[in-house]
């Protein structure tokens, strides 16, 4: 790799040329699933072991992660100048000297997405004007989901507003523990509504949804009312994304695509860091649902810490040293 330019996906903002429209509400489509933890639990832990992938193979693994990173800052003293800060790292994550050892001066890559607050999207439009990088919001009353639903919807409505391109929304995890999937389907499909002609990302909060059943049976319903992306965490949860929960969702993503013929994304968030679980999940995403989604508009990563270790990954790959991570600043 080093010295040949990778062919790469530019992420632009969610491409998928059929939107998940969503159907009606069909409870028999995961009422009686049934998951095996056991079974779950040994298939995710092989995933990482069964594949070995090296030395400019890696490399360009690494670069294909990079392109669907979600780079993100969801901190309570975030201010305009740190969210321009992001994205000027958003459009040029790696330095012109790895691009040149990589052999990317030509086609330089850059992240996924930018992911803020609301109140921070008209700051992250006008830095990222003209760059093709989309800007996602979260909404909904993020982390909880439990503000009254006219002013979820609100949110959605002001973000969109503002420029945002993606609406990463979170469900109300009691709809779930009740059991209440016509409360939840009616919820999710007045975001959908909400966002226009925005993309909509639904986070289920999987660490709190206690069973992998819940897990499937959530994301059954969210995608039923018309979610464009399957997100695991808000990262604020004690438990965030797993390979075992992150199984459960991409076998509820297949049997919908099986039913329906609509493709719906997939988007890990919180815990993920290092370049390792960079590979890990793109790994569990090639060998469960293949190649197409191994591009931004079907997967991305919520991080922002892992696109640091990913830099010294490949300016290991093209220097043989490590670098301090102290050089590979977000912003």
């Amino acid at each position: 790799m080093q010295g040949t330019a990778v062919a790469l996906a530019q992420p632009e903002a969610l491409r998928n040329s059929h939107r998940n429209a969503g159907i009606p509400l069909r409870p028999d489509a995961f009422e009686s699933i049934q998951v095996n933890l056991s079974a779950v639990e040994r298939r995710a832990a092989t995933l990482p072991t069964r594949r070995t992938v090296k030395k400019e193979y890696q490399a360009a693994w690494l670069v294909k992660a990079l392109t669907c990173i979600d780079l993100t800052t969801l901190a309570g003293d975030d201010t305009p100048g740190r969210v321009q800060r992001l994205c000027a790292k958003a459009k040029r994550p790696l330095s012109d000297a790895l691009l040149k050892g990589l052999g990317l001066e030509d086609a330089p890559p850059t992240v996924g997405a930018v992911c803020v607050y609301p109140t921070m999207v008209p700051a992250a439009v006008k830095a990222l004007k003209g760059s093709g990088i989309p800007v996602a919001s979260v909404a909904t009353g993020f982390p909880t989901g439990l503000t009254p639903l006219p002013q979820r919807l609100e949110e959605i409505k002001y973000a969109v507003g503002e420029g945002a391109g993606e609406i990463d929304i979170v469900i109300n995890r009691a709809l779930v523990f009740d059991q209440e999937w016509q409360a939840l389907y009616d919820e999710v499909a007045a975001m959908r509504e909400a966002c226009g002609e925005a993309h909509l990302k639904a986070i289920l909060a999987t660490g709190d949804l206690k069973t992998l059943r819940n897990v499937y049976k959530a994301s059954m319903v969210s995608m039923q009312a018309g979610v464009d992306f399957i997100k695991t965490s808000t990262g604020k949860e004690d438990v965030n994304a797993t390979l075992p929960v992150s199984l459960v969702m991409l076998r509820a993503l297949r049997d919908y695509g099986e039913e329906t013929g609509y493709r719906v994304g997939f988007k890990p968030a919180g815990g993920l860091k290092t370049a390792k679980d960079a590979m890990n999940w793109l790994i569990l995403m090639k060998e469960e649902l293949g190649r197409p989604w191994l591009e931004p508009d079907l997967f991305r990563i919520g991080a922002s810490s892992m696109l640091a270790d990913i830099e010294r990954q490949l300016e290991h790959f093209v220097t043989g040293r490590y670098s301090a991570t102290y050089r590979h600043p977000m912003a």
